[in-house]
């Protein structure tokens, strides 16, 4: 068959340890013998950021604004452990939190469901999307280690030179002090990004924080949301015979539990950082789970919700064949494809796509399927494939579906 070609690049974004020897293999066996691929390469490994000051990501994410797609692989933020283990520079920050806070967009992550891999939620029937602020909050911290007594207050320096302080805490030891932030401008672009996506994909919009406790932080979100679903979509969401609402997060989580799914549920920063992990482990893996960052310009850039799967590069580096679950990394690609083909109305392009995660489920509904999930697969018939072995199972389907 002829390659599928593309008109417009869209933006690629190489990542780390296992995920990046997954990404080779994806590009080789699933991506480069159908489609011609095109696109604009940057190096986000954590070794090129290092000698690149970190600038490789700045500049990734500038492309992505002029693409408007990109795809992006796992990426290590480093610890301590890291600066010693890649003799770094300096500490640099999440390149998720820096990609973010450029595009200043929101994350929608939700479960790949297939036969066989039940919830451990019993009466979870539909995926749950956990749609995640993209900006400031713990992730754009500052902070500092007290080292005795003392007293540390917030203080805001206003253009005309006036103070303002809030006293935090009269230490009486050592201890430790955080300073966030947010903006309204950020924050408003949240919350019409969940509104539309909810209008898009038809499905109730929640929206949960603690603005019980956090009487001027946490309910200046829920206010911003609010005025601006009152303003702009109480009518669009009753045409569409959707519900927008909001609640204290200790009971969203209860009603979440409780749910069948099928709805959206909106978070601050660090909050859908860890309620996309729940949802997705409870779902069944966090390697099942999508993620795409969508920007109020329209912008796109999709990647997996996990992590570099650290300790199963160790055991390649040692030559061991390892059962990595491929299957997010995957849809991240397909994902891409796909917007890509929509926005440049390439219908082969998307057709892909859709065929790409097609044969994805298949292979895993037919019993060949990566170690993670043979775990809790509830099908009689399985068999458990390294991954190499799972991407050619996956591109036997494929070739037979295109």
């Amino acid at each position: 068959m002829n390659k599928i070609m593309m008109n417009t690049p869209l933006v690629e974004m190489d990542g780390d340890e296992m995920t990046r020897i997954l990404w080779k293999w994806i590009k080789d066996d699933l991506l480069e013998p159908f489609v011609e691929l095109k696109t604009e390469y940057y190096d986000l490994g954590l070794e090129n950021r290092n000698a690149t000051n970190d600038e490789v990501t700045k500049l990734s994410a500038e492309a992505t604004k002029k693409y408007g797609v990109a795809v992006k692989c796992a990426t290590i933020t480093p610890n301590a452990a890291r600066m010693t283990e890649y003799t770094l520079k300096e500490m640099w920050k999440s390149p998720n939190g820096t990609i973010r806070a450029i595009l200043d967009g929101t994350v929608f992550r939700a479960p790949i469901i297939v036969k066989g891999v039940e919830p451990y939620v019993a009466n979870w029937k539909k995926p749950i999307t956990i749609a995640r602020h993209a900006y400031g909050d713990v992730y754009k911290a500052s902070e500092l280690r007290i080292p005795n007594a003392g007293k540390a207050e917030l203080v805001f320096t206003s253009e005309d030179g006036s103070e303002t302080r809030e006293l935090i805490h009269n230490f009486k030891g050592a201890g430790v002090l955080q300073g966030m932030h947010n903006l309204d401008g950020s924050i408003q672009s949240f919350a019409r990004s969940c509104f539309n996506f909810a209008l898009d994909t038809k499905q109730d919009l929640w929206f949960a924080t603690k603005d019980t406790i956090s009487k001027k932080y946490d309910h200046t979100f829920k206010d911003i949301f609010q005025e601006i679903f009152d303003k702009d979509y109480a009518d669009k969401f009753k045409a569409a015979g959707i519900e927008y609402f909001y609640t204290l997060i200790d009971d969203a989580v209860a009603r979440v539990v409780r749910s069948e799914g099928g709805f959206i549920w909106a978070c601050k920063n660090y909050d859908g950082d860890v309620m996309s992990d729940m949802v997705a482990t409870a779902f069944g893996s966090l390697s099942m789970m999508t993620s795409v960052l969508v920007s109020p310009e329209g912008n796109y850039e999709y990647e997996a919700a996990h992590g570099t799967v650290q300790r199963h590069y160790y055991k390649h580096l040692k030559g061991e064949k390892t059962s990595t679950n491929p299957i997010a990394t995957i849809f991240a690609w397909s994902g891409a494809l796909r917007k890509r083909g929509e926005i440049d109305s390439n219908r082969e392009l998307m057709e892909f796509a859709d065929k790409l995660e097609a044969a994805c489920i298949k292979t895993i509904e037919d019993g060949q399927m990566t170690n993670d999930l043979a775990i809790i697969s509830s099908l009689k018939e399985k068999t458990v494939l390294n991954s190499e072995d799972f991407i050619k199972a996956i591109r036997v389907n494929l070739e037979k579906m295109l």
